[in-house]
């Protein structure tokens, strides 16, 4: 039971650390979290208890179903071109760069540089929502096309 404690002591002190960090910093709080992250799984490693994975899926979840049902089915209508676009070159563009980095100049072999491409041009629908409503753009025309074409990325 101890240990259970200090897992989740470690997490906690993790968001709390990124919360801080995002108010001074006045960067989105999905964005320190993400980074506070990275810097925290390659450094101190917290455990990945079954407990956690079953929080970071089900926020995930959550947050994914919290984006679409924000769409406005008459914008994404109207500006579907735009979205369907902006998503197709926003999967597209990275994939195609990605891919050509780490073939010719990682010389991975031609199926490791192609799924490279294909984890580095997907986008996080639940990240893009967070800094959406965080910086309000969910109430413009403009954000609502951004997060249909995150849908189709």
């Amino acid at each position: 039971m101890e240990k259970l404690w200090w897992e989740i002591f470690i997490w906690l002190a993790l968001v709390f650390i990124s919360s801080v960090s995002a108010f001074i910093t006045n960067i989105s709080a999905s964005l320190v979290e993400l980074i506070v992250g990275i810097i925290a799984g390659n450094t101190i490693k917290p455990p990945i208890t079954d407990w956690v994975s079953f929080l970071a899926t089900f926020g995930a979840v959550i947050l994914t179903f919290l984006a679409g049902a924000e769409l406005e089915s008459k914008v994404v209508r109207r500006y579907w071109k735009e979205s369907i676009f902006i998503g197709f070159m926003g999967f597209l563009a990275p994939f195609i760069l990605v891919s050509l980095i780490s073939y010719f100049l990682l010389n991975w072999n031609l199926k490791q540089a192609l799924i490279s491409g294909i984890a580095l041009s997907t986008t996080s629908v639940a990240v893009v929502y967070a800094v959406m409503i965080e910086s309000g753009l969910n109430e413009t025309n403009l954000g609502k096309v951004i997060l249909a074409a995150c849908f189709v990325n």
